[in-house]
C-alpha cells in the first residue's frame, strides 16, 4: 500500500506523507545538489481518518466491544 499524499504547505507539490510527515523532497525546479523544500519533514496535519482495511467501523458508545 502506497503512503498518503498531500499537498506540501511550500510549494504545493504532491508529497507522500509518512509517519505523519511529509517525505523529504526538492523543490520544483531544482536541478541537482542537495537541495531540499522548506515543506520537507515537516509535520503534516491529518484531515480525515483513513479507512480501516476490513470494513470494520468502532462504535461510537463507550464500552467493552464483542471479541467475535
Amino acid at each position: 500500500m502506497s503512503p498518503r499524499r498531500r499537498n506540501c504547505p511550500e510549494c504545493r507539490r504532491e508529497i507522500a506523507v509518512v509517519a505523519g510527515r511529509f517525505a523529504r523532497h526538492d523543490p520544483p525546479g531544482a536541478s541537482g545538489g542537495l537541495v531540499s523544500c522548506p515543506g520537507s519533514r515537516r509535520p503534516a496535519q491529518m484531515g480525515e481518518a483513513q479507512p480501516p482495511l476490513d470494513g470494520y467501523v468502532v462504535p461510537d458508545f463507550p464500552g467493552q466491544l464483542p471479541l467475535f
